[in-house]
């Protein structure tokens, strides 16, 4: 009789930890250091939420005061289980917000892409 009200919670416990995105912090950093031309640790993340599908969005501040909002895509529980563990996370996607410092460090010189999509 209990087995019987039990399983339908066990299942829809599985299946709503299999939404859940697998990335760890630190992988999330890495991605974000590379999207904004920063190195772990010059910059913090706030704001993070998950959306289902694997979409994280988040908010990054750096310690010169040049803020992001950016958004990846980390693989679930349940797509790495039904890959065998060989769906990869995206890179992260961050656009520069308005008001913020310079979106590069001091001193990095502008580049022909940066100047095309006319960041500097």
């Amino acid at each position: 009789m209990k087995l019987r009200l039990i399983t339908p919670l066990v299942i829809t416990l599985a299946v709503l930890a299999g939404c859940a995105a697998t990335i760890d912090q630190g992988g999330l950093e890495q991605r974000t250091a590379q999207a904004i031309g920063r190195t772990v640790g010059q910059f913090t993340i706030t704001g993070r939420s998950e959306e289902t599908g694997g979409r994280i969005n988040y908010a990054v501040n750096t310690r010169d005061g040049a803020s992001y909002s950016c958004y990846m895509y980390s693989a679930t529980g349940f797509q790495r289980a039904m890959s065998f563990g060989q769906t990869p996370h995206s890179d992260a996607i961050c656009t520069p917000m308005a008001g913020g410092a310079r979106s590069r460090p001091a001193g990095e010189e502008c580049n022909a892409l940066q100047r095309a999509a006319k960041r500097c």
